[in-house]
């Protein structure tokens, strides 16, 4: 599907650009990157279980997944996880850890940069299913339904693996996760030499 130029409005021709076949302008230089789009889901921790909404929406009506969605442009990743739960959970959930940073490839639309969080129910939230979900469900780690997406698969095989159910302090919603693992320590620079 051919593309136009956001800034003279004229057609956008491929071209080879880094090794890679871009759309161009060749009026003003405008290159069309493909840049990927960013989502965050939650694993709710509730009642020993895992917290489940089945969709009411496509893709994946019928089918269960993880309270999420896509983060907007002004919104910290964080944040949008936490909107997200109370949009489609009804409820406010406390972040308490990262589980991981996945790449989700698409063929017919822009791939996905997924962060994955850790949370639980705050201060006695009660929760209820959100516009886009049929019902909620808390489901035992070991006896989960069928899951609507492979990202959200792979999340929840990577929070298995960890085993990591009592996680840090709380994230605020404004804080960045944490890394997945400790940052290498810096080199520590050489010391010079005396002359004698």
């Amino acid at each position: 599907m051919g593309h136009f130029c956001v800034n003279c409005g004229g057609p956008l021709i491929v071209k080879l650009i880094e090794n890679r076949e871009l759309e161009v302008c060749p009026n003003d230089g405008y290159v069309l990157w493909r840049d990927p789009k960013v989502a965050a889901a939650v694993v709710v921790e509730a009642d020993g279980g895992i917290v489940l909404g089945r969709r009411s929406i496509e893709p994946g009506y019928g089918l269960w997944c993880l309270p999420g969605g896509f983060v907007n442009d002004d919104e910290d990743p964080a944040q949008a996880a936490v909107r997200e739960c109370m949009e489609e959970i009804n409820a406010v959930v406390e972040l308490t850890g990262l589980i991981g940073i996945y790449h989700i490839g698409k063929t017919t639309a822009s791939s996905i940069v997924g962060i994955a969080y850790r949370g639980r129910l705050a201060g006695g939230a009660v929760m209820s299913a959100g516009p886009e979900m049929l019902e909620l469900g808390t489901f035992a780690p070991d006896d989960l339904p069928p899951i609507a997406f492979p990202s959200h698969r792979a999340v929840l095989d990577g929070y298995l693996r960890s085993q990591a159910l009592a996680g840090p302090a709380p994230l605020t919603a404004a804080a960045p996760a944490p890394p997945a693992s400790p940052p290498s320590p810096a080199p520590t620079p050489p010391r010079p030499r005396r002359r004698r």
